[in-house]
């Protein structure tokens, strides 16, 4: 069983015009209809840090999700931010990103590795009264551009941290585009043996011409999840390659089908999502 995270948060974050909510909405509810799996749709972070996000709370309003199959996923960065999403029954799961790489802990979420350690407890303890779940993303999970120390064995200490606070979701996460195949399979592979318990998820930002071999390269190691944005719009701004975006999703499925995947997908919708996207994005 596949998983497929379509993450148009990821991909709309990072454009400096405000995108219209009421367009946000138009484009998440088409996605609502393709039958992924989740839907990263927003974040309840600071408006200073991503103006672009700060109608999140409007655009969940606006949502059709009378018949969706699919769960939402919103990204928070600290936990005045976890308990804004945690009022909303709507949400699924809260996502928050924690870095192997202290200078982009620093960075990303203005806090220390310690510092972010402890507030992925604090939310886990309230997503457990909630009844909601937590993915941590493993952020410079494959390697990171700071001179930070990087070794699979520092990602399996990271994932060990995780697992005694019963973290259920993590997704390794290259932003910069770095992981070859050989380290996203050996990667997985390890950590999926070490901890069973755990649905380990893949969040790759990639040159398109290595979208296909990074699949197939998790699917060795096991990895059945996979996030990416229609067209790989998004990227990170600290990858210093404008080519380096999200995965592409599209690509992600044909390589997937191509491997003998059936992701009961509405094909039709995943069309018409397409030619959205394009009109969102401009592209």
């Amino acid at each position: 069983m596949i998983k497929l995270i379509e993450c148009p948060r990821d991909a709309m974050q990072g454009i400096p015009d405000f995108i219209d909510t009421a367009i946000k909405a138009a484009y998440l509810n088409q996605l609502l209809e393709v039958g992924f799996d989740t839907i990263d749709f927003g974040s309840f972070v600071s408006p200073k840090a991503i103006p672009q996000m700060r109608d999140t709370a409007e655009v969940l309003d606006l949502l059709d999700l009378h018949q969706a199959k699919s769960k939402l996923l919103a990204i928070v960065a600290n936990i005045r931010g976890a308990e804004d999403a945690l009022h909303f029954e709507e949400i699924d799961y809260l996502g928050f990103p924690l870095s192997v790489s202290e200078t982009f802990q620093q960075r990303n979420t203005n806090a220390s590795i310690e510092e972010a350690m402890k507030t992925v407890e604090a939310i886990q303890n309230r997503c457990e009264l909630k009844g909601k779940k937590q993915v941590v993303y493993l952020s410079m999970g494959f390697g990171n551009p700071y001179g930070d120390p990087y070794s699979p064995e520092l990602v399996a200490e990271f994932v060990e941290k995780l697992a005694e606070l019963q973290v259920e979701t993590i997704s390794l996460s290259d932003t910069i585009g770095v992981a070859t195949p050989e380290l996203i399979t050996t990667l997985f592979e390890v950590q999926i043996q070490a901890f069973p318990q755990i649905e380990f998820g893949a969040h790759l930002h990639s040159r398109p011409e290595s979208i296909s071999e990074k699949v197939v390269a998790g699917l060795k190691g096991g990895c059945k999840r996979f996030d990416g944005a229609l067209k790989g719009f998004g990227g990170c701004p600290m990858a210093k390659d404008e080519l380096v975006g999200n995965m592409a999703t599209e690509v992600m499925i044909e390589t997937l089908e191509n491997e003998g995947y059936s992701l009961g997908l509405k094909k039709s919708e995943l069309a018409e999502s397409l030619k959205l996207a394009r009109f969102v994005f401009n592209s």
